[in-house]
């Protein structure tokens, strides 16, 4: 009787102990995010499986969908995999880390950045406010570097509105 006693006081104590973790878990906020239509793309996995700790100081937070990443309380990062590659744009385009990214300052100082030339297509919105974009850009970039090309690149839009020579 004995035995039976400390073996329930012992499973008593584990279960209170996983329901303790449990509630202190759920204070840490999950972002709440919307997956891109090629979230499942298992070249979205290699990227996201890879994705650190921290970006430009913030720390790595949950989320709750499929091949996105956040950093910052609030997130003040937002990755997302799986979007469909953009095609040609008057926006800026930069490359970063051997990755060719569309800069959209639409909403500055917070940035919404794509991936040109990468199938599928990667997608980080940041505030200026809060981190360095070039200090996010290069973090992330050699992460997403191992999607495969589709041989789009850059172009400045100097090389595409030169006047033809004689």
């Amino acid at each position: 009787m004995l035995r039976l006693r400390r073996l329930f006081a012992t499973a008593g104590a584990v279960a209170i102990g996983v329901a303790m973790a449990a509630a202190l878990a759920g204070c840490a906020s999950t972002v709440s995010l919307e997956p891109a239509v090629a979230a499942n793309d298992p070249a979205c996995a290699a990227v996201t499986v890879h994705l650190p700790a921290s970006v430009a100081g913030e720390s790595r937070r949950w989320t709750d969908a499929q091949a996105t990443g956040a950093w910052g309380d609030p997130a003040s990062v937002i990755l997302t995999c799986g979007l469909t590659p953009p095609g040609p744009t008057t926006l800026p385009c930069t490359p970063v880390a051997g990755v060719d990214w569309i800069i959209d300052d639409t909403d500055a100082p917070r940035y919404r950045v794509t991936t040109f030339g990468r199938v599928p297509a990667v997608q980080i919105y940041l505030d200026n406010d809060v981190v360095s974009s070039a200090e996010v850009l290069d973090t992330l970039s050699r992460i997403v570097a191992a999607l495969p090309t589709d041989g789009a690149v850059c172009t400045d839009t100097a090389d595409t509105t030169a006047a033809p020579s004689p």
